[in-house]
């Protein structure tokens, strides 16, 4: 118990130094967004009132007057309200609403697809490991070895020019076919969702599934030669259950902790797959804030990625103290 209050007190210290820093960083980066977006007005022939500019200021969070600790007590105060600014790339539209929106797609392309990699390199390399020396372990290692030393934006062109201009199986770009599917829980606009994220999931998945396999394969082997496990082998229990149960179990634990840091990986979206397939998602939004120096959206988009790292490597402690029992032996003493 005593463990458990010790991660929670430094979760909650490392969230408020994740908060900190996101309320700090962007403020020391040249630029205004007010002047960004009062430049876009003029350029298109508009005249802007003062009273208007001190006002765009206001609600961007700059200029006020105010002492920077001023500023940050009421971005922390907003904060604990949910409100998160307003985007000055999508003006005037909230950036709590542009997240939601575009964590949709991320969520369903990225996080389906590392789920799918992760799934799939845990298994092969368990069967390799198992299988050391066979012809599958023999032809798989090299294979997948060369398809992930290919460089992700070349794949990700290669099978958008093969599968999507040359063959013409799936569409080149966007989240799904926008001239004839209205978006809803329809069959028509889900299936065209799938026939979208075939294409960058099967990147994904292809460019990320060696680091998997390839970790769960050393540590499989090693865990292969431990004695609970040739007692388990000489006890003549099934081969199923000695793979799984005794090895697999305390080999999958290094990858446990890779996959709680993917989650970065996955919420703060695929950034090249995003611009090589066209797909919306909230790693394409983040490159537009940053060009637009969007402070809001980028201390949102941020802020998400922090709290989904510091929440998946929270419940990867949780879930290793519960693979592990010897973690839990040294914690309880």
């Amino acid at each position: 118990m005593r463990h458990l209050i010790r991660r929670i007190l430094f979760y909650l210290a490392a969230i408020w130094a994740s908060v900190t820093l996101n309320f700090f960083i962007p403020r020391l980066a040249p630029g205004n967004p007010a002047q960004t977006l009062l430049g876009k007005l003029e350029r298109r022939g508009g005249h802007v009132d003062p009273t208007y500019v001190k006002a765009l200021e206001s609600a961007f969070g700059v200029n006020t007057g105010d002492p920077l600790w001023v500023q940050y007590v009421k971005y922390l105060n907003d904060l604990l309200h949910g409100q998160l600014g307003v985007s000055v790339t999508y003006f005037p539209v909230s950036v709590h609403d542009i997240i939601a929106k575009d964590l949709f797609w991320t969520l369903g392309l990225v996080g389906v697809s590392v789920l799918i990699s992760f799934t799939l390199g845990c298994l092969l390399g368990i069967f390799q490991a198992w299988k050391r020396g066979s012809a599958f372990d023999s032809i798989l290692a090299p294979m997948v070895n060369f398809l992930s030393g290919i460089p992700y934006f070349w794949m990700a062109l290669l099978i958008l020019y093969t599968f999507g201009f040359i063959l013409g199986w799936f569409p080149l770009a966007g989240g799904y076919d926008a001239l004839n599917v209205d978006p809803g829980w329809s069959t028509d606009f889900i299936g065209s969702v799938i026939l979208h994220a075939v294409l960058p999931a099967c990147t994904i998945v292809i460019a990320s599934m060696a680091g998997w396999m390839l970790t769960m394969r050393n540590s499989m082997i090693t865990t292969l030669s431990e004695d609970y496990v040739l007692m388990a082998k000489a006890k003549g229990l099934a081969s199923r259950r000695v793979m799984f149960a005794y090895a697999a179990r305390n080999a999958i634990l290094p990858n446990i902790t890779g996959f709680a840091i993917s989650i970065g990986f996955v919420v703060g979206g695929q950034l090249l797959t995003e611009m090589v397939f066209s797909y919306p998602g909230i790693g394409y939004s983040l490159l537009q804030a940053v060009q637009a120096q969007d402070y809001s959206l980028m201390q949102g988009i941020f802020l998400i990625i922090a709290f989904s790292v510091l929440l998946a490597n929270f419940l990867a402690d949780l879930l290793y103290t519960f693979l592990d029992p010897r973690v839990r032996q040294e914690r309880s003493a």
